[in-house]
């Protein structure tokens, strides 16, 4: 193809085939089989004989996204959801009506047990990492349709970590069935008027008690995700007998309900209207009144936010698998149209400034690390440590890679030039869906401050283990003398990285508070790199592999320390308190 584009180049222009003023169309194939990151890194963590039947089932998977699925992602961008609040007759329907497509990739979801190989644990603590590879590679390709997914798998976690009660038990098999006439997606009501995040203070809602044991959910929810889903968990308080509601977290109670019953009428829920969003336009998202919405209490009175603790790490994880799966698909559409479209007599790709700047975007190996930690953790196979780093990088990542998508997705369409700023070539769409991924589940600074929380808790156990754990990653990597000049990078960023720490432990905790930030950032460069190091020291490594980890160390991967010895932290800190005088006065 290279050699064509070039040799038309030379010819009279009546000759030619095509004009090189027409740009050709970058065109990807096997999303699974050109990922050699992927699969290099499943070869190495896999036993045999589960990646062979993993590999097999990911090239088909690979190939039905390439021929079937990709085309019906466009047709949902097309042709977004429409509510109908009246049918002709002047009745309230309160209608949410998807398109062909969108119901299509739900079926697709069932088919490809995109939740049930989770939960059906074939191939043990591999399960997890075996189903996030799938998601992964559906993301792209799923025309929205993942975010469902991501709620749905939450709340299959939520019910196994409360045992599948007996009551729950049809919806878990229903939330986890490869079946799609049985298959159930679910929502996630959380939001409400006064914001997302902080749920204790936020949720108004109440819980009424019937005699039957059920309870009536009265109160509005303002944003709700998936609104034609199946069913949903959502947060509420308990009224007691006088009619009144505990205040503050501990007044929070979970509860699950269907959003229809049998007959396929609202569960006493009216739909307000239709979000009218940036990006995600695929997919409904509604303001929702409840009006006595049958319900039933799935966690411990009063333990609500405990009990969605679970759902939180698997929505954020899938938070990281969108984010990932965006940046590869920008990367590797930036790529091809590198090899096609020449710009001052030569091809895109052998300009070094622009093959270097799309090489910086690339970073998976950190949501393999989470997501085998995830399945040790489900099978009861993981250390204390494994544990502790888990708590840790499931912030530490879903912030870092939801800043970076959108970050990769403005380098991308730079990277097409003109092209890029055209709305029929796609490529607009993944920018508006990515600036979503720094918002859902925890904002970067919510999620920074959780960072800070998960050190405090642990009483400095979890930085403990991520240190150590670094460390020893470096030393089994010392003796790759390629990797000298990474390794050495490395080390100095953690050393740079511990000394802030010791400083900022004698400080005030605005200054930590001001650095959470640049401090989060920090672990999730320093871990990645070391991750892409340790890869790139196998004996089989490839020469794209060490390049990859070079590159990576040579940026600042401590940019806490950087800003630390700038002095903004304090010049910060001491505006603040300024500020503060002056109000005050």
């Amino acid at each position: 193809q290279e050699k064509q584009v070039l040799e038309d180049l030379e010819m009279p222009l009546a000759r030619r085939e095509t004009e090189t003023l027409f740009q050709e169309r970058p065109q990807t194939g096997n999303q699974y089989l050109e990922d050699a990151l992927l699969r290099s890194y499943l070869k190495t963590h896999l036993p045999p004989k589960v990646l062979q039947e993993v590999h097999q089932d990911l090239e088909r998977f690979g190939n039905r996204l390439q021929t079937k699925i990709q085309a019906l992602s466009w047709e949902c961008e097309l042709n977004p959801p429409v509510f109908r609040q009246f049918d002709a007759w002047g009745q309230r329907v309160d209608r949410i009506d998807t398109c062909l497509a969108w119901r299509r990739m739900k079926e697709i979801s069932a088919e490809e047990g995109l939740i049930a190989e989770a939960y059906e644990r074939r191939y043990s603590n591999w399960s997890r990492l075996y189903q996030a590879v799938k998601l992964y590679l559906f993301s792209s390709c799923s025309g929205g349709f993942s975010c469902p997914l991501a709620m749905t798998d939450g709340a299959a976690k939520v019910i196994e970590s409360l045992g599948v009660p007996g009551s729950l038990k049809n919806a878990f098999d229903r939330l986890t069935s490869r079946d799609p006439e049985k298959f159930w997606t679910s929502g996630q009501w959380m939001t409400e008027r006064r914001g997302g995040s902080d749920v204790a203070n936020g949720t108004e809602t109440v819980a009424r008690k019937q005699p039957d044991g059920t309870y009536r959910l009265y109160g509005f929810k303002w944003f709700t995700s998936a609104a034609d889903s199946d069913v949903t968990l959502t947060l509420a308080r308990i009224e007691d007998a006088e009619g009144q509601c505990p205040q503050g977290s501990r007044g929070l109670s979970l509860f699950f309900l269907r959003v229809r019953d049998e007959e396929g009428k609202l569960n006493n829920i009216q739909v307000q209207r239709l979000k009218d969003k940036l990006g995600t336009r695929q997919m409904a998202t509604a303001e929702l009144w409840l009006h006595g919405a049958k319900a039933e209490l799935i966690s411990a009175e009063g333990r609500g936010v405990a009990s969605i603790s679970n759902m939180l790490n698997i929505t954020r994880i899938h938070n990281v698998i969108g984010a990932v799966a965006s940046m590869r698909r920008m990367i590797s559409l930036s790529r091809e149209y590198a090899r096609r479209r020449v710009a001052f007599g030569k091809l895109l790709k052998d300009h070094p400034l622009h093959m270097q700047t799309i090489a910086r975007m690339e970073v998976s190996l950190l949501l393999m690390e989470i997501v085998r930690l995830l399945g040790l953790a489900e099978t009861n196979l993981a250390s204390e440590q494994d544990q502790l780093l888990l708590r840790l990088l499931i912030p530490v990542a879903k912030l870092y890679t939801g800043k970076q998508a959108s970050a990769v997705a403005v380098e991308a369409i730079e990277s097409f030039g003109g092209q890029g700023y055209m709305e029929d070539t796609g490529l607009p769409v993944i920018l508006r869906d990515t600036l979503v991924l720094s918002i859902w589940e925890g904002t970067t600074n919510i999620l920074s401050l959780d960072v800070l929380r998960s050190l405090t808790k642990s009483q400095g156990q979890v930085l403990a283990v991520f240190l150590s754990t670094v460390q020893k990653k470096l030393e089994l990597a010392s003796g790759t003398v390629k990797l000298a000049p990474a390794v050495r990078q490395t080390r100095e960023a953690v050393s740079s990285l511990t000394q802030f720490v010791q400083a900022a432990s004698a400080e005030r905790a605005l200054t930590m508070e001001l650095a959470a930030r640049d401090f989060s950032y920090s672990l999730a460069r320093i871990y990645t790199g070391v991750l892409l190091i340790e890869h790139a020291a196998r004996p089989d490594a490839s020469p794209a592999d060490i390049s990859a980890a070079l590159r990576w160390c040579s940026q600042e991967l401590c940019p806490v320390a950087a800003e630390s010895r700038s002095g903004s932290y304090e010049a910060e800190a001491a505006l603040l308190d300024s500020s503060l005088v002056y109000e005050g006065s």
